[in-house]
């Protein structure tokens, strides 16, 4: 017996999810197929069983559909050309429709509006009843026959026919034109969510220029990025796009990281730093070390997580799918009984009288085109797709539309401190050399003589703080004062030692400096204040002579401060920190940022606990951290929220976090949770107005005031506006510019 497998197929030409369904059921019902899920939102196929893929491409086919092959996909994806006519044209079943809309026209202007009647015309509006709804039936019987459904196309067969016997031939000819151009509108429409999505695709380039080396001799060849392998090295020359994720071997260059990070401000590169592909280099040229396979880097993730969002329905598809499933038959048994129970309990006519009112049957079959429920199903998905596409141009990565529409209900945030709402890593905030000539304004020479000396000894460490001290020293252009130290010695809980110039130069902690080095009563009190305040301070002497001392902090990020006040404005009743600092330490960062509640002293599981507490209490809650430490709290959290940035955690923050924010700005998060309000606004005003619509046409063709081309001809204005209203979300809302609250 075959073995069960999994697959995965691209389907083009579906217009609307009516499409996709058919094609779903129609596929379910072959032999050895167990499940079978096609997202008309990603036009993505799964199949799990034991059918044969030709079987499988053969039921699509069969249905009137086609696979799209992986190649075809890169360039000229899926019906959708660059202008809409060219889209309209190139399609058969759309080009009948045109045509059968110039024969219809006759039968509109002449039948309908001026009351003329005569063959001719009425020949006419078969001819367009005909072209139009040929494409139309076919589809019908298709799925009736493969899968037993009762589909969107089958009410409007049912309808036009109906109304040709009855002799409502011009009215059956113009609901087939009109129902068919709107089903290519909506395809059309929506093909253009699709390929905002698709458009990451062209972020990173398919080649890169690779650097050969031959003893003393290299040369560059330009290379697909699938050949490239983990330590190539590759050329990046000015303006080029960054084609690969790697580490900086040579060179410095300003990089734009818009595409990936969403953040406008352009970063500066040099050695050890790291690249996104996808990125664009400014004028310098780099040398890029290859860390990762083009499957792997962060374009390639990029996608593959947001086409899985895509997959993942929120709650408010689910209800819309499940509702329109059994929705059409009820409709169909609907119409049965509004055309059969007047005329037989009440004596009310069956056929259209002569006076021009409308009979029962026309009633009913009008009511079928009246529910047609086109506008109610595209209503949800293309407003889920088109946030989740916004949100992905502007650096956030959200695993589905479920995440965002509870982000839509949260009204609380727990933060981590560290590198979080801080850098996650010390950095030089204050030095005081003892003959400071300068205490309250810019580095005198004296600091700056402690913090070179420092760079020097701190150049051949490892270590947090020696890292910060180096990089403060780079800020000042300092690092070429002083060659590197000789002779480097950590001492085991005291602090490094190194000759510098002939001088012996000790940098230690206060704790280390106290009955060895005598140093001024002024610094020793500083020392114990930066402690209190939860600083390290490091003191410097040379040859046995105290000269300064550092002070090395972890600092809150630049956006933290306006970010917690954009999240206090959007009405957020608490916006807790969480931290494993001791209480004054964090006391102090809460205050300077902001938040409402600060939680010091806690460990992994404190902070798990404190999660679920909150919980009870607000109800669903946002987590934000780092993606690795924070794993438990972000897991229990109702939605958690991960900080990317470039910095090691981007990876496995994918994988674990439900939104991942690509750069280290926390501006983006009320952005977040503005466009998750405004995309359950527009579902629910989609919703509002497609029901809205369906039921006053639903009066109005009962009470015998509607027509049935009226009918279709409000159902497609309806489905293009809430098509176009969620398409609004793909550049609305937009991040707010970084303000200061300093």
């Amino acid at each position: 017996m075959p073995e069960s497998t999994r697959s995965i197929y691209q389907i083009g030409g579906l217009d609307c999810a009516g499409c996709a369904k058919t094609v779903e059921l129609g596929v379910a019902q072959l032999p050895g197929v167990i499940s079978c899920n096609l997202n008309f939102t990603t036009e993505r196929m799964v199949v799990e069983g034991t059918a044969a893929r030709t079987e499988i491409v053969a039921r699509v086919v069969e249905l009137g559909y086609r696979v799209v092959e992986p190649a075809a996909m890169g360039s000229a994806h899926a019906d959708v050309p660059v202008g809409f006519w060219a889209f309209l044209w190139g399609r058969q079943e759309t080009r009948l429709a045109l045509l059968g809309g110039l024969l219809i026209l006759p039968g509109l202007l002449l039948s309908e509006v001026g009351q003329i009647r005569h063959p001719l015309i009425n020949a006419a509006s078969l001819g367009a009843l005909a072209l139009a709804g040929w494409p139309v039936a076919r589809s019908a019987w298709r799925g009736l026959r493969a899968g037993g459904q009762i589909s969107i196309n089958l009410l409007m067969t049912v309808a036009a026919v109906g109304a040709v016997l009855i002799g409502a031939i011009t009215e059956a000819g113009m609901v087939m034109v009109l129902f068919a151009l709107g089903e290519a509108l909506e395809g059309y429409t929506a093909g253009r969510a699709r390929q905002s999505i698709r458009s990451l695709m062209s972020v990173a380039p398919s080649t890169a220029l690779r650097l050969n080396r031959h003893g003393d001799h290299s040369h560059e060849d330009r290379v697909p990025v699938a050949e490239l392998r983990v330590g190539d090295v590759i050329v990046v020359r000015p303006g080029e796009r960054v084609p690969m994720d790697g580490v900086v071997r040579a060179g410095a260059s300003a990089v734009s990281q818009a595409a990936i990070t969403g953040e406008s401000r352009l970063i500066d590169k040099a050695l050890g730093d790291e690249l996104f592909a996808g990125s664009i280099n400014g004028e310098g040229s780099l040398e890029v070390t290859v860390r990762s396979l083009a499957t792997d880097n962060t374009i390639s993730r990029m996608l593959a997580l947001v086409e899985e969002a895509q997959e993942r329905k929120a709650p408010s598809e689910r209800f819309v799918d499940s509702f329109a499933r059994w929705y059409t038959p009820a409709v169909m048994l609907l119409a049965a009984l509004t055309a059969a129970f007047p005329p037989l309990f009440f004596g009310q006519p069956f056929l259209n009288p002569p006076d021009g009112s409308f009979g029962w049957l026309y009633r009913g079959l009008a009511l079928l085109v009246v529910a047609c429920p086109c506008a109610l199903v595209i209503s949800t998905p293309v407003s889920v797709i088109s946030a989740l596409s916004n949100a992905a141009r502007n650096g956030l990565l959200i695993k589905g539309g479920a995440v965002l529409e509870t982000l839509s209900r949260v009204r609380a945030i727990a933060f981590d401190k560290t590198g979080t709402l801080t850098a996650g890593a010390p950095q030089v905030v204050a030095v005081r050399a003892a003959e400071c000539r300068n205490p309250a304004g810019d580095m005198c020479a004296p600091c700056a003589e402690v913090l070179a000396l420092a760079n020097a000894v701190e150049r051949r460490s490892e270590h947090p703080l020696a890292r910060a001290i180096v990089r403060a020293s780079e800020e000042y252009g300092l690092t070429t004062r002083y060659p590197p130290a000789v002779g480097v010695m950590a001492l085991t809980g005291q602090g490094v030692r190194g000759d510098v110039g002939g001088r012996n130069v000790l940098i230690g902690s206060h704790a280390s400096f106290e009955g060895s080095i005598v140093h001024p009563a002024t610094h020793c009190a500083a020392a114990r204040q930066e402690a209190a305040r939860g600083h390290t301070a490091v003191l410097v002497s040379a040859d046995t002579c105290y000269l300064g001392m550092i002070s090395l902090a972890d600092t809150v990020r630049p956006s933290s401060r306006a970010a917690v006040a954009s999240l206090r404005d959007l009405g957020l009743r608490a916006i807790v920190m969480l931290s494993g600092d001791d209480e004054a330490t964090a006391r102090r960062v809460g205050d300077e940022i902001g938040v409402t509640d600060v939680r010091a002293g806690l460990l992994p599981a404190h902070k798990l606990a404190l999660v679920e507490d909150l919980q009870r209490q607000y109800g669903p809650i946002a987590m934000v951290g780092d993606g690795i430490n924070d794993t438990p709290a972000l897991a229990a959290a109702s939605v958690g929220i991960a900080i990317g940035g470039g910095h090691g955690g981007t990876a496995q923050a994918m994988e674990t976090a439900d939104v991942t924010l690509m750069s280290d700005d926390l501006g983006r998060l009320p952005f977040l949770l503005r466009l998750s309000r405004a995309m359950m606004a527009t579902i629910y005003t989609n919703v509002a107005l497609s029901i809205g619509v369906k039921l006053a046409f639903l009066v109005l063709v009962l009470f015998g005031a509607g027509t049935m081309w009226m009918a279709v001809l409000a159902d497609v204005g309806v489905a293009l506006l809430v098509t176009l209203n969620g398409m609004r979300l793909l550049g609305r809302p937009v991040p707010s510019p970084r303000r200061s609250l300093i």
